[in-house]
């Protein structure tokens, strides 16, 4: 698969990376409803066997259960992928999630992910949701852990300018992770080039719009989710927005068609062709869904096509 330099960090990453969140199992807020750990662990083993160097997980993914699973997976690796993960999403014996940035908060969690992750060293540990009460207290406990050698680089995850050139002004910020999508360009116009002009690098999150663009996708599929998955209540995934979101996929899938392509992997191109982005974060609930994109990365989009998603 084809790399690229990830912003400041000494890792050259593929165009796709493993996404560990729906993953993390049914029963918590933003869960995608109940998987198999088999099948999670046969996925993640596919995403490597497939070329992918990295995984994304996150503490709050099932509870500590998608680090679990990521460990797990990654057991006995002679050559193991870059693991990155995240803190400041905590929860309490009753299965509630709330934020906490407090500086004792985020080494305890440092420290579990790393016993979930089986790692003596988390080699991307990012902030996932930003409080801007505990915002410079995060980022100085984030810059301790990495002078420790706790954790290779730090990063953040759905910043915005003003907090990432606070964080700056600290320690560096060598990566941002943000939401983006045709169906997600909040971050488009102002936030992804101050990220390709200061060189932090950028991992996107949800190119599929979570499932809605990858082509497989109906009205009835939706209707029948169960009810721990997250994205029923999501306003994409329901009217005014879904038959216009269906319609784009179905001009999504005319292109990929052209090329012999889903069109999952047309909607994770057309990402990836944004000069800011390094990579893509591409979910998959099973081995065959990772085949499913494990090759958006080789799709080069052309400008006709590219100006025909836009109309």
């Amino acid at each position: 698969m084809e790399t690229k330099q990830f912003g400041n960090t000494d890792m050259k990453i593929t165009r796709t990376g493993f996404g560990a969140w729906a993953i993390g199992g049914g029963n918590w807020e933003y869960a995608w409803g109940p998987q198999d750990d088999g099948e999670a662990i046969a996925a993640i083993r596919r995403a490597i066997d497939n070329g992918m160097n990295w995984i994304d997980t996150a503490a709050v993914y099932g509870l500590g259960h998608s680090e679990e699973l990521v460990g797990k997976a990654l057991k006995g690796m002679s050559k193991k992928p870059y693991v990155f993960t995240k803190c400041g999403l905590v929860w309490d014996d009753k299965r509630n999630v709330t934020k906490n940035l407090k500086a004792a908060s985020i080494r305890t969690e440092c420290e579990a992910s790393l016993r979930r992750l089986n790692m003596d060293a988390i080699d991307l540990y990012q902030v996932h949701w930003p409080e801007d009460a505990d915002l410079e207290e995060a980022w100085e406990m984030m810059e301790t852990l990495r002078l420790e050698g706790k954790v290779r680089y730090i990063g953040v995850s759905n910043y915005n300018i003003e907090q990432m050139s606070k964080s700056i002004k600290i320690a560096p910020v060598s990566t941002l992770q943000p939401p983006y999508s045709l169906i997600n360009r909040d971050y488009e116009n102002e936030i992804l080039p101050f990220c390709n002009e200061n060189g932090i690098g950028v991992i996107v999150y949800s190119p599929m719009g979570s499932g809605l663009l990858t082509g497989s996708m109906t009205r009835e599929r939706i209707a029948a989710m169960p009810s721990d998955d997250w994205r029923k209540n999501s306003g994409h995934f329901r009217e005014p927005a879904l038959t216009r979101n269906l319609a784009l996929v179905e001009k999504l899938r005319s292109i990929g068609k052209k090329y012999g392509h889903s069109a999952g992997e047309v909607a994770i191109a057309w990402t990836l062709r944004n000069p800011a982005v390094t990579a893509a974060i591409v979910g998959g609930r099973s081995a065959a869904q990772v085949d499913g994109i494990s090759h958006a990365c080789d799709l080069k989009l052309t400008e006709e096509d590219l100006a025909e998603i836009e109309s």
